[in-house]
């Protein structure tokens, strides 16, 4: 009898090709690394009172706002191509596409630093679409039952809410056409086209340049989407989604405050304020009803959406609360996401039920993935709680006790419900005998540093970042 011939694994990676693909990893660090010391030596090197500094034309600007977020886009990516590096050594079905989702990542990133640097709304616009479009094809490797579905809906929902900002940059267009002004959509010019009359068409764009953004950011009711992108994409693709991504979108919000300063503040104010209630509440009610530990990180991101928006609508005393809780929750989505993926890779599931036990089973993983919790339901010392004081400090001051009530109530129901789900998930009983798991000292690197720089943030913050904190609140009214 012959034997059978040996059939080769379609998800193990050949040796030719694994030899092949080997140095795309480091490289991919590589490039994060020169990333980051790059935006470390503008930060070191720029002093705050020479800002701000326009490059190419004037269509890129270097100043507060753009400074800090470059700094924070370029500390997560490294964490996450750290974290990608590690996880692709053992993970053959990484190795066989690592160098397309590295090439995507990487001109991704590019796109999102251009963005985060523009001087130009329709530019800024432009390149969110063009980090989109690279996004969708890495949402598209994830392990949904459809992933490519997915991947079109999050192109689906994106292409909307940009549509939806791209009209209210037409509706300015037109109140200033109405009124024989010239206009320009560049950040430090589009002021000189607005009025202080009332004016319908230029309200409207306003309020479709911020309904817009803020679907993109997942605040209700445009949320849709993110629960079920982030869910689905590989965790190292939702961890940029949610920690990259998300903050281009933020800078575009903050440049449409300082562009609007003066300008129908009340307005903007009453705007964020619902788009903040709703999302709280949404995100309440489902965390509530959440089996599925990355869907309910999910659904934190969107009541993280709901505190900002609140703390924008008060602005003045909350504004540096905003401006740090944003900082914050980049690294914290970060740090929950990776080490989400780590427990899939583990126990093959991202429902909470099956899984018991794990810091006996995982014991850095799920003492990271606890921590990571504590950080995003405000637990001191962390910079979350001091954000989330300085938030709700504002709203008071400002008078809104409604704002400051519900937010209370909502994060209360919210804290409540992720204890209930994840503190069994870590430190319930097992579910049967499990072997303890050996985890790599470079797969826990990351998100060690992630740590260290939230406790950072809520204990000692040096001046000179404190300062440029400041700097970024004060240009949203803070």
């Amino acid at each position: 009898m012959t034997a059978a011939p040996l059939t080769e694994n379609p998800d193990r990676a050949a040796p030719g090709e694994r030899a092949r693909t080997r140095w795309v990893a480091p490289t991919l660090v590589l490039v994060a690394a020169l990333m980051w010391f790059a935006s470390v030596g503008v930060f070191i090197a720029v002093p705050l009172t020479e800002l701000p500094l326009h490059l190419a034309e004037r269509h890129l600007v270097l100043d507060a706002t753009s400074m800090l977020f470059v700094l924070v886009v370029n500390t997560v990516f490294l964490g996450i191509s750290v974290y990608l590096y590690s996880r692709e050594r053992t993970t053959p079905a990484l190795q066989r596409d690592i160098r397309s989702r590295a090439g995507l990542m990487l001109l991704f990133m590019l796109v999102v630093n251009l963005g985060v640097l523009s001087n130009h709304l329709v530019l800024m616009w432009v390149l969110i679409e063009v980090s989109t479009l690279c996004a969708a094809p890495l949402v598209a490797r994830g392990d949904a039952p459809s992933p490519k579905g997915v991947a079109w809906r999050y192109l689906l929902y994106s292409a909307m809410t940009l549509a939806i900002t791209f009209i209210g940059f037409m509706c300015l267009a037109q109140s200033a056409h109405l009124r024989g002004v010239e206009i320009s959509f560049a950040v430090d010019q589009l002021a000189l086209a607005l009025t202080h009359q009332p004016d319908g068409w230029q309200r409207l764009g306003l309020a479709l340049m911020l309904f817009g953004l803020g679907g993109k950011l997942g605040l209700a009711p445009l949320y849709s989407w993110l629960p079920e992108t982030y869910e689905g994409a590989p965790t190292s693709t939702s961890a940029l989604l949610a920690a990259v991504q998300f903050n281009v979108s933020v800078v575009a919000v903050f440049r449409i405050l300082q562009i609007f300063q003066g300008f129908e503040s009340g307005f903007v104010s009453q705007e964020l304020l619902v788009m903040g209630y709703l999302s709280l509440v949404v995100a309440a009610v489902q965390v509530m009803a959440a089996r599925n530990y990355k869907r309910l990180i999910a659904y934190a991101c969107v009541s993280s959406s709901g505190v900002i928006a609140l703390g924008l609508s008060v602005g003045k005393a909350a504004a540096y609360g905003v401006v740090l809780y944003v900082v914050s929750n980049a690294f914290v989505k970060c740090l929950l996401f990776l080490t989400a993926g780590r427990l899939r890779s583990v126990y093959g599931t991202n429902d909470v039920a099956p899984l018991s036990g794990v810091i006996r089973v995982m014991p850095f993983s799920g003492a990271l993935f606890g921590v990571g919790i504590f950080v995003l339901l405000g637990f001191p010392p962390f910079a979350s709680f001091l954000a989330e004081m300085l938030i709700l400090s504002g709203i008071v001051q400002a008078g809104n006790l409604m704002a400051f009530s519900l937010m209370c109530v909502m994060l209360t129901i919210i804290f409540v419900a992720t204890g209930r789900a994840v503190f069994p998930m870590l430190w319930g009983a097992s579910h049967g005998e499990r072997p303890s798991v050996q985890e790599s000292w470079i797969t826990a690197l990351p998100k060690i540093g992630f740590v260290t720089v939230l406790i950072m943030l809520g204990t000692y913050t040096p001046d000179v970042f404190t300062q440029l904190l400041q700097a970024v609140a004060q240009s949203i009214e803070g």
